[in-house]
């Protein structure tokens, strides 16, 4: 097929676009940098910065990941206008190619993340699950409602909420690998707050099972069936890493150096994911130790 994809040199992109070039499938990378795009990558691409260039090209699937970091600096309001923008601008010109296209894409799946339901404590949250109002919940919103603007084009659109993700180099588990290493990593406020979250293996897999599932449409929770609290994912990768856990990080500490950001650090939800599971997908990697071993051994 002929798969366009924003976002495809970052830490799900990337591993994307290799098993989808394994698998044959011809991909056009949208990014700002296109000159970068293949020495990023490491294997060779069509790029463009505007994905309308490709008008003449028929394309089958479009896959929407761009945005930035949503945890990588505190929330200002200049940074939370770019963590919108950096989602709308791509996911807009993914619709207007949809718009125009004379070979209409089959279906987008575009890229979402579990702060969509903000945070809920100990109860299970699925995909019918009721939201609260916090800027994360407002960012998915519109993240999720101008992906879903496709649909009036005749695109099949799957909304794919996703956890933490975890896989090597890169993502948060890198960022969190130094201190647990040094045995200074430690739970994060209480612990007690769930944290959803998936190996990239997974998640990339859930990609192609939307892909050629044809009968589905709308949120997935992209998780693991099994979250965890922050506590215990906290030793189990001490464990695995066989380190102590000596630091945990005070709530009032991330709050003072963090600001509104640090409410997503210390709630959670117990996402599962109810409507893949449903619909017969198999997790590689449904319990943390194995995932988290998987990952470090390599």
């Amino acid at each position: 097929m002929n798969i366009m994809l924003t976002g495809g040199t970052g830490f799900i992109g990337k591993a994307l676009c290799h098993r989808l070039l394994d698998e044959g499938h011809v991909l056009y990378v949208v990014s700002r940098w296109p000159d970068q795009v293949n020495s990023i990558i490491g294997r060779p691409v069509n790029a463009a910065s505007d994905p309308l260039q490709w008008l003449g090209q028929p394309i089958d699937v479009m896959i929407n990941l761009a945005g930035a970091p949503i945890a990588d600096a505190r929330w200002s309001d200049a940074r939370k206008d770019e963590l919108l923008q950096s989602r709308l601008r791509p996911t807009r010109q993914l619709v207007r190619f949809a718009e125009e296209a004379g070979h209409k894409p089959k279906v987008l799946i575009s890229g979402s993340a579990i702060g969509f339901y903000g945070a809920h404590g100990d109860d299970e949250v699925t995909e019918l699950s009721a939201a609260h109002d916090e800027f994360a919940h407002r960012l998915c919103v519109e993240w999720e409602t101008e992906a879903l603007a496709a649909e009036q084009s005749g695109v099949r659109v799957c909304l794919l909420r996703t956890g933490l993700v975890l896989g090597p180099d890169g993502g948060m588990l890198d960022r969190l690998l130094t201190p647990f290493k040094l045995g200074l990593g430690g739970r994060l406020g209480s612990g007690q707050h769930y944290m959803p979250w998936i190996h990239r293996e997974d998640l990339v897999n859930i990609i192609l099972f939307l892909i050629q599932r044809d009968d589905m449409s709308g949120a997935f929770n992209g998780a693991a069936p099994t979250p965890v609290r922050n506590a215990t994912f906290s030793r189990i990768l001490a464990g695995v890493l066989k380190r102590p856990m000596l630091m945990p990080v005070p709530a009032w500490l991330l709050k003072l150096a963090l600001g509104e950001l640090s409410q997503m650090l210390l709630t959670g939800a117990k996402v599962v994911p109810y409507r893949l599971e449903k619909a017969g997908f198999v997790f590689q990697y449904p319990t943390v130790r194995p995932a988290l071993a998987q990952i470090l051994e390599r």
